[in-house]
């Protein structure tokens, strides 16, 4: 997946670092809800929601990116994607805004403690510097 500066993105929150996401790939910004644990999973696999009657894979990009979790906050979202055949949701401290970019970036070999291979590039916009992420990394990561 290529960058294009052409292209709009969700703009979100994780701790005090701002990502983003190409829109073409969501489907759709949900308030949080209560997400039912699973075992033996990864440690950022926080569980899975009933949404609208199909069982999705909830993903916490805080535990993903090594940070330390946090209480829930009326700005917390999971950002639900179509990936390959998969619909996962991406839990979010905040969404910011639909946005597009002016200049677009390689990342990287690493951002702030978190590997260069996680994003697809990084965006310049007039609020700073924003990751774009590179689902197929994220989602489909092993350990």
């Amino acid at each position: 997946m290529q960058a294009d500066i052409n292209e709009q993105y969700v703009e979100f929150g994780v701790d005090d670092e701002q990502y983003a996401i190409r829109i073409q790939e969501i489907h759709e910004i949900i308030k949080m809800q209560e997400i039912t644990q699973l075992p033996n999973v990864k440690a950022y696999v926080k569980g899975v929601i009933n949404l609208r009657g199909k069982i999705i894979p909830v993903l916490s990009l805080r535990s993903f990116f090594g940070l330390e979790d946090q209480p829930h906050t009326k700005s917390s979202r999971i950002i639900v994607v179509h990936h390959t055949e998969d619909t996962v949701g991406i839990m979010v401290d905040r969404v910011s805004k639909v946005t597009t970019f002016s200049d677009i970036q390689p990342p990287p070999e690493r951002v702030g403690g978190v590997e260069g291979n996680f994003f697809v590039g990084i965006g310049i916009s007039q609020g700073g510097l924003v990751g774009i992420l590179k689902l197929d990394e994220v989602l489909l990561r092993e350990e």
